[in-house]
């Protein structure tokens, strides 16, 4: 009986350090990330602390990356400076950080052309639903305008980064 009470226990605590030490949600204590660089052309993403670059990530776009995003479903990734203005840790796509796309510029440009700027643009991790997750493995620009990168990276990054820092997307 004492022999089963102990694998039970030991089973339970083997559980519980499981969930604990697969938890999405890091620690950072390093060097502040005062900005972000995304250079699409190279689909690079850079987190820098002043001119200091901290972390290099490969990224995916928009499903048609080349350009400025000007209207709404167009699957291009924005270019400019904006700032990043919402966390999401319950994002379909893993975890989230939300970019200030549109700005006033952007909402102008879209509205002469008669149309809608869009909006929801993040960066985040791989699709939750394994259906999604095959897909976007198949090529490389896959999502709707928005920065993707590798699920254990975007936990880093979501560590890293905190709300209203300065994000500058580049041709």
């Amino acid at each position: 009986m004492k022999r089963r009470t102990f694998a039970a226990g030991a089973a339970a605590a083997l559980a519980l350090a499981g969930c604990t030490s697969n938890s999405k949600f890091r620690r950072y204590n390093g060097p502040e990330v005062t900005s972000i660089v995304i250079n699409k052309g190279a689909r690079k993403m850079y987190l820098l602390h002043h001119e200091e670059i901290l972390k290099e990530y490969k990224v995916d776009l928009g499903f048609a990356p080349v350009g400025d995003k000007k209207i709404e479903g167009d699957g291009k990734t924005p270019e400019g400076t904006y700032l990043i203005d919402r966390r999401n840790p319950n994002s379909s796509f893993h975890l989230s950080l939300g970019i200030s796309y549109p700005n006033a510029r952007d909402v102008a440009e879209a509205q002469a052309l008669g149309k809608k700027p869009g909006g929801e643009i993040f960066i985040h991790g791989q699709p939750n639903l394994l259906r999604d997750r095959k897909r976007a493995k198949k090529t490389q620009d896959w999502t709707a305008g928005c920065v993707a990168v590798k699920n254990d990276e975007m936990e880093e990054i979501y560590a890293m980064v905190r709300t209203g820092t300065v994000i500058s997307l580049r041709p």
